[in-house]
């Protein structure tokens, strides 16, 4: 008696089952693959993780929220403009240790810890560390500018986008959940720490994390 074959429809589902099987081996493969290649990071960024770990320890009290670098991350070249209008870029500051914060009027955290970080930029501020902090007022850009003033804030420079474009940049890249948002940036442009929300930037605490973060070396200062 002849064999009997397995009919086409009997066929059909076993080669459908072994295509699927092998083509999740095939996306595994690949998956593994892209895993194993995945890319880490800007290779100048790796210096700002160190940093990152380093001041670690300093990241308490009132900047325990802070978020410290884990990996390798160039920020965007964020383009705001100037107290005149001017444009400026993130770049512009290359070479700084930078506190970006972004705020607007209608935040009420945001204006809250603006004089903090106005009596940082008069504390630190200087060849190696600035305070970039960039408006988001999308309406009336005077408005920003009378609350500076009418809180005698002086120290800081005004930087604005009405277009509020660096917030969104920041969000792509998952640094800006909400407002107040601030990065510290090594002066290669690199993420070492996030904060989402307020700090009191001149206190103690942050002062400390700050230096050390300006002159890595000062790192190993206990808190």
């Amino acid at each position: 008696m002849l064999e009997q074959k397995p009919s086409a429809t009997r066929r059909i589902p076993l080669v459908i089952a072994t295509v699927a099987i092998g083509g999740l081996a095939g996306f595994a493969a690949l998956y593994g693959l892209g895993l194993s290649r995945a890319p880490s990071g800007d290779p100048a960024c790796r210096a700002a993780v160190t940093t990152a770990q380093k001041i670690a320890p300093l990241a308490h009290g009132e900047v325990a929220a802070l978020t410290m670098a884990t990996a390798p991350l160039k920020l965007p070249d964020l383009a705001f403009e100037d107290a005149d209008g001017k444009p400026k870029r993130l770049s512009d500051f290359r070479g700084k240790t930078l506190l970006v914060n972004l705020w607007a009027t209608w935040c009420v955290p945001c204006r809250k810890e603006m004089p903090a970080l106005d009596e940082l930029q008069g504390k630190l501020a200087g060849p190696n560390f600035e305070v970039v902090a960039i408006n988001i007022d999308t309406r009336d850009p005077e408005k920003p500018k009378n609350f500076l003033k009418e809180a005698n804030l002086t120290r800081l420079g005004y930087f604005s986008d009405p277009k509020a474009k660096v917030f969104q940049e920041l969000k792509t890249i998952g640094r800006a959940l909400g407002m107040p948002t601030s990065v510290l940036v090594d002066p290669q442009g690199c993420e070492i720490a996030t904060i989402a929300g307020p700090a009191e930037w001149a206190s103690d605490d942050a002062l400390k994390l700050i230096r050390a973060a300006v002159t890595p070396a000062a790192a190993s200062l206990k808190p």
